[in-house]
């Protein structure tokens, strides 16, 4: 492939110089000899005078053939180089593309120079780059999914074993620790298959314009109860109709998992409050707790998925860790953005910035 695609800008190059020069010399040559032929019918004579004509003819046309051939010799060596230094990169460009195929994403493209093979190369660079990124997601995906599945499956096996074996009676507080393990399965499959769809190509929001505050209202008051029996209180901060052009169901996904993680996060007696506001073209919304917070050094990571603060991956207070990468597909699906601040034992402020027209 290198080697025909060398070849093929040689003989481009040899054609385009051989041509010129052909033609420059032919022209050359007759326009000579047409004018000696002019001048012997204007000024006839004989003996020397006309071989004199004929040999200065002759060396002229000789002179001018031996230098087209030095001209094309020239031009076959110049092409062959200009060739090999245009094709140099591209081939290198396909032994880093081979080497990715065969799973070496370290491989790299050195690049030189700022033309258009330069940006092409960095092209390159830039898709291994993402191909690394997006194996190392993969790989750590299916490590967290694996830990995952891991505890419940595993808590689930000694259940079903002890019971098998008549260890432990089938009473309703230990099925009911069976079915909590069943429901925790479902909510990751669950978060996973949204996660899916969120990134999928397919996904399409349904967008309209929307006030932000009735959709808080409608949503604290599904999740009143469950702030009331965890002692926290829930309180909300309307400055009056906050219009954002949003999908209402989505939007309230949003809502409800900021809300179930605040709630996670804060003790009994903590408050939670929910804010909307419009700031200029976008409307703001506020989920603030009093919570524990999150450290500084974990902010960058809380959007990634299957991430939770607490190390020890507790899903009575961490949950699936997909929430939040929910979240922030969603957002940003809306052309939104979010951003998080929290200081440790003080709380956590979780602000959306939505678009207000189209």
């Amino acid at each position: 492939m290198n080697k025909t695609l060398r070849y093929r800008l040689t003989w481009a190059f040899i054609g385009v110089a051989a041509g010129i020069v052909l033609v420059a010399s032919f022209i050359f040559i007759v326009v000579t000899h047409y004018h000696f032929l002019i001048y012997q019918e204007e000024y006839p004579d004989t003996g020397y005078i006309a071989g004199l004509n004929y040999h200065f003819e002759l060396a002229l046309i000789q002179s001018t053939l031996w230098t087209a051939l030095g001209a094309v010799v020239l031009a076959i060596v110049l092409s062959w180089f200009v060739a090999r230094r245009i094709t140099a990169p591209l081939v290198l460009m396909r032994k880093r593309a081979e080497d990715i195929t065969k799973g070496n994403l370290q491989s790299r493209v050195p690049i030189h120079g700022r033309d258009e093979i330069a940006e092409l190369g960095q092209a390159l660079n830039h898709l291994t780059e993402e191909l690394q990124r997006q194996e190392n997601l993969r790989k750590q995906m299916t490590s967290d999914v694996a830990h995952e599945l891991r505890t419940p499956l595993a808590t689930l096996k000694s259940h079903m074993e002890a019971f098998e074996d008549g260890i432990w009676e089938p009473t309703p507080k230990r099925l009911q620790a069976v079915t909590a393990e069943i429901d925790r399965l479902i909510g990751l499959v669950g978060d996973m298959q949204q996660l899916t769809l969120l990134e999928s190509p397919e996904f399409e929001l349904e967008r309209k314009e929307e006030d932000l505050s009735k959709i808080v209202e409608h949503t604290l008051v599904n999740m009143r109860t469950s702030f009331n029996r965890k002692g926290v209180s829930l309180q909300t901060e309307n400055s009056g109709p906050v219009y954002a052009f949003v999908d209402r169901r989505r939007l309230i996904q949003v809502l409800v998992n900021l809300l179930s993680n605040a709630l996670k996060s804060t003790p009994h007696g903590g408050v939670v409050t929910v804010q909307t506001e419009q700031q200029e073209e976008e409307a703001v919304l506020t989920v603030q707790d009093t919570g524990e917070g999150i450290p500084q050094a974990e902010l960058q990571k809380i959007f990634e998925r299957f991430y939770r603060v607490d190390r020890s991956r507790n899903r009575q207070s961490g949950g699936s860790g997909i929430g939040l990468t929910i979240v922030k597909k969603l957002v940003e699906s809306h052309e939104g953005t979010i951003r998080i601040k929290s200081t440790p034992d003080t709380g956590t402020s979780i602000q959306v910035y939505l678009p207000s027209q189209k």
